[in-house]
């Protein structure tokens, strides 16, 4: 059944994240300051490694198109959360719900593979550091990229193509704060059980497989740094510890919703302000708190501007 029937509903009811003024009041304050701080923080990070020449490496160049999908996906749904604080009746049209699915997946999507490309930047750059300027070129650096945007953008034309043709005749409810798929799809008026099967195919063959890519990749890392006793690998294990944490904090909510997408509990809408609001923000905290090179061209940017006023 196409969605061009009469019944068809025009828009979707978002619930958020509660009914109590002062709760939203809350969060209001909370959430505008991390994605501020997100945006900017990731705005930060393009900024510095596109000015500062010690830092024109592969593994910069694909943290900052990270930083880039951050910002992306920190202004799917988060700036229009913040208004609806604000609006007693939150909706939102089929339209832009569909595009929110579409958004999402597609950001998602593509940080997963460039998670990917950064394990095995790191692979070569620690196991084979010789031949890590060879393999590790612009132009490869550029196709990881691509493929990344690429293969998130299919996962997400795949979920929207049976999405958007659903017949949605009755409900219009969202009990969240933006169209997440498996609440939009238990909306329709059918039987939404293989589309359920569809989607949980789909997603946890995208999640696991670049899951279980960035385990075996970062055990071999791991295991080549523990075998070697230099300051050179405690710079490379202060690195792959970063990459580590963000893989853990970016991959369990992302998991968890992917692997069981259906079976919903009170707690799961924190979580996708979890994953949607504040994980942006982990990459410029921990890539700058933790990694020396970041932080050394944070202070020349900043006494480069400090000299540039005071002249």
């Amino acid at each position: 059944m196409a969605h061009t029937n009469e019944s068809m509903v025009s828009e979707f009811v978002l619930l958020g994240l509660s009914n109590s003024w002062e709760l939203q009041l809350f969060f209001f304050a909370i959430f505008s300051v991390v994605y501020m701080t997100s945006v900017l923080g990731n705005i930060m990070i393009i900024v510095i490694v596109s000015s500062d020449s010690h830092l024109n490496s592969p593994m910069y160049f694909l943290l900052s198109n990270l930083s880039f999908i951050d910002i992306c996906q920190s202004n799917f749904a988060t700036p229009k959360m913040l208004v609806d604080f604000f609006v007693e009746h939150k909706t939102i049209s089929f339209e832009g719900c569909m595009a929110q699915i579409f958004l999402l997946h597609s950001f998602v999507g593509s940080e997963m593979m460039l998670l990917v490309a950064m394990a095995y930047d790191r692979f070569i750059a620690i196991c084979k550091p010789l031949h890590y300027s060879t393999i590790l070129n612009r132009r490869l650096c550029i196709i990881f990229v691509f493929i990344s945007w690429a293969v998130g953008i299919l996962h997400s034309v795949s979920h929207l193509a049976f999405t958007v043709d659903l017949p949605f005749c009755g409900p219009n409810e969202v009990d969240s704060f933006f169209c997440d798929l498996p609440l939009v799809i238990e909306l329709a008026c059918m039987d939404t059980y293989e589309m359920e099967i569809m989607t949980l195919t789909n997603s946890g063959l995208i999640s696991l497989s670049c899951f279980l890519a960035l385990v075996i990749s970062y055990t071999v890392i791991l295991i080549t740094v523990h075998h070697r006793s230099s300051s050179g690998s405690s710079k490379a294990l202060s690195t792959v510890t970063a990459h580590i944490t963000v893989v853990i904090l970016f991959f369990g909510p992302c998991i968890y919703f992917y692997i069981w997408p259906f079976s919903r509990l009170s707690l799961d809408k924190f979580l996708s302000v979890f994953y949607t609001v504040c994980t942006p923000l982990l990459n410029p905290i921990i890539y700058s708190l933790r990694n020396e090179d970041v932080k050394s061209a944070m202070r020349k940017l900043r006494n480069r501007h400090v000299s540039f006023w005071k002249n």
